[in-house]
């Protein structure tokens, strides 16, 4: 596919406006664009690990597409003071394997991160927080006791560990989400009416703020959103079939000691 028209096509499903909203750097991160794009890899970060999986697997693809940005901050900046990024980005410029990257604009889009999670945990009548775009709003098809329903996200999602805030109702039926480090964000969901807010990355000083509002809050990792993967495998396809998708996850969660 011409990847000019490709990109085109996710910049219309998830605009870079929203990422520069965010002060975020989103988009081309290495290299140059190729005329054709055929292969793509997908990844949550690209990173030496990453790189080194791709050559032992034989993957050369003609597009790497990260959610979270290869390079946050200025190149100059970046390549300066990350000697081991400055290895990987002179390697894949080497190579001709060019990073784009789509993250907040990708979690705020409809149809992105957010969205394809709360999709995950089955709920229904899904939309964004009418302040908070990134946000997402949905509810249970029956209530569940809070610790129950931790434990349903945990096993839905996969995880060996997710911390717990239960001072809110004990039975939940609405739930607000963002995905990654939103836990600031806590506020706008107990506003909407969300029993709980499920997000992740809170310091010590938001954790108690939800203790002392009495509020319930389920902090999970930030290795959730790998399914970044699945969902723009989907949205790739939809746009050109015959595209072939590697897909690489080499984050494992933390130990739980």
């Amino acid at each position: 596919m011409n990847t000019k028209k490709l990109i085109t096509k996710l910049g219309k499903m998830f605009p870079k406006k929203i990422a520069r909203e965010n002060r975020d750097y989103v988009g081309l991160m290495c290299g140059s664009l190729p005329e054709e794009t055929r292969s793509i890899l997908l990844c949550l970060d690209f990173d030496n690990i990453a790189l080194k999986e791709m050559k032992e697997k034989g993957i050369k693809p003609d597009l790497i597409i990260s959610h979270h940005p290869f390079i946050y901050g200025t190149k100059k900046y970046v390549l300066e003071h990350d000697a081991v990024k400055k290895e990987v980005y002179n390697e894949l410029v080497e190579m001709g394997i060019p990073v784009y990257s789509m993250h907040t604009n990708f979690d705020t889009g409809l149809g992105g991160m957010n969205d394809a999670l709360m999709e995950e945990l089955g709920m229904i009548n899904i939309h964004p927080d009418e302040n908070n775009p990134m946000m997402r709003v949905g509810e249970l098809p029956s209530p569940m006791e809070v610790h129950e329903f931790s434990e349903y996200v945990k096993n839905r999602l996969n995880l060996t560990y997710a911390l717990l805030i239960d001072k809110g109702n004990q039975t939940v039926s609405k739930v607000s989400m963002i995905a990654g480090g939103g836990s600031h964000k806590w506020m706008a969901a107990r506003a909407n009416g969300s029993d709980i807010y499920i997000s992740g990355d809170a310091p010590h000083h938001v954790r108690r703020d939800i203790v002392t509002y009495g509020y319930n809050y389920l902090d999970l990792p930030h290795e959730i959103e790998r399914i970044f993967m699945k969902q723009m495998k989907k949205i790739l396809l939809s746009i050109d079939p015959s595209l072939t998708i590697y897909e690489i996850d080499q984050e494992d969660l933390p130990v739980l000691i």
